[in-house]
């Protein structure tokens, strides 16, 4: 089959997700085109798959670490980029494919329903609407636009899918609003992450093991340096935290001989593989590399984001990790490592995901599921 797999490049974790895929739909024999931008592009291009490139569909505005909404949409109806779908709608005529693919990039998805291309959506949050609630009058009115457009999508797209857990399961079943009618559209392919447990080496790293991917900077710094001072309390647990591209090691002196802080490591899973413990925020990917990998998580979701928030909710309803906030004190935090390092907690339900990961294979799920409704 030819395939064209569209990736929303507002954040990575779109991107990481969709390499796996993209990988298992080549080696199953199948002709396959990556529709991506900017950085995520790049990072695409660099595992040997085939790209062209797509407009962003949307201009993020902020301002440290702060999503502005409003300066964001006035920012991308100024920028012309909702007219992109003229140019998807070309390329689209040019690779001729069998069936579309998009991950959250709906200039596709509408581009693809209007030249009657079969199209699967893939997304982890349908109640983006959210975001526009207790911001004044003009938002709430916007948020309301935003959820019919949404539910239109949804109502005449092929397939949804959802690369999660099927429920009860499903990590980001609270950001999921979906329309009963709809329900026997949505296929739950299990996580996608960029390598299987059996194929990673294990990092050679001194046990107990903690990792924090928070990152070092903006809004974020707060943890990071709270991780730190409680690796203090401790220094049997041993911690990987990683700082970010735009945060320099070398400025955090002074630091316990039991922590160890990299800028950036190109391939985390054999970190993960040999880490007790991940803390992250509340992103729905990271969550899916540390459960697919049977590693609990503490997560300190992002302030304000109602995304985050409802993953780590969920996280915590299943027994799989803990959802804490800034506000934790050093002693709190360490108490909930030892929870896990110490005393198994979190454990026995971590390692139930880790292999019905494994049994799913999401990448070889979706694949089949394609082939079954498109190969003649």
């Amino acid at each position: 089959m030819r395939i064209m797999l569209f990736v929303c490049g507002e954040g990575l974790g779109h991107t990481s997700r969709c390499i796996p895929l993209a990988q298992q739909m080549q080696s199953a024999g199948h002709d396959v085109r990556i529709g991506a931008y900017g950085y995520s592009r790049e990072l695409i291009e660099k595992k040997g798959l085939k790209t062209i490139e797509i407009p962003p569909e949307i201009q993020l505005v902020g301002n440290a670490g702060s999503l502005d909404l409003k300066r964001s949409i006035i920012a991308t109806i100024k920028s012309g980029q909702l007219l992109g779908i003229r140019k998807v709608s070309r390329q689209l005529k040019e690779f001729k494919p069998q069936v579309v693919v998009s991950d959250s990039y709906y200039t596709a998805t509408l581009a693809a329903m209007f030249k009657r291309i079969p199209v699967h959506l893939i997304i982890n949050q349908s109640n983006m609407e959210e975001f526009f609630y207790n911001k004044g009058m003009c938002m709430k009115v916007i948020g309301r636009i935003i959820k019919r457009f949404y539910n239109a999508i949804f109502r005449k797209v092929d397939g949804i899918i959802v690369p999660d857990y099927p429920m009860p399961h499903t990590i980001c079943r609270l950001n999921l609003d979906l329309e009963n009618e709809i329900e026997d559209a949505v296929f739950y392919s299990g996580p996608l992450v960029g390598k299987k447990y059996e194929e990673v080496t294990e990092a050679d790293l001194a046990r107990p093991h903690v990792l924090s991917t928070v990152g070092g900077f903006g809004y974020r710094e707060p943890i990071f340096r709270k991780v730190i001072e409680t690796a203090r309390l401790d220094t049997a647990i041993n911690y990987t935290l990683l700082s970010g591209p735009s945060v320099n090691p070398d400025d955090f002196n002074d630091l316990p001989e039991n922590v160890t802080i990299l800028r950036f490591i190109e391939d985390q899973f054999p970190y993960i593989k040999s880490s007790d413990l991940v803390i992250a925020p509340g992103g729905h990917s990271t969550m899916m590399e540390a459960l697919s990998f049977g590693i609990p998580m503490l997560s300190f979701p992002d302030i304000e984001h109602n995304e985050q928030e409802n993953n780590a909710t969920a996280l915590e309803e299943d027994g799989c990790g803990r959802k804490l906030d800034y506000s934790i004190s050093q002693k709190q935090l360490l108490e909930y490592i030892h929870e896990t390092t110490d005393q198994g907690k979190l454990l026995e339900k971590s390692r139930e995901l880790h292999d019905l990961s494994r049994e799913l294979d999401g990448p070889s799920a979706i694949t089949r599921m394609l082939e079954s409704k498109y190969m003649k």
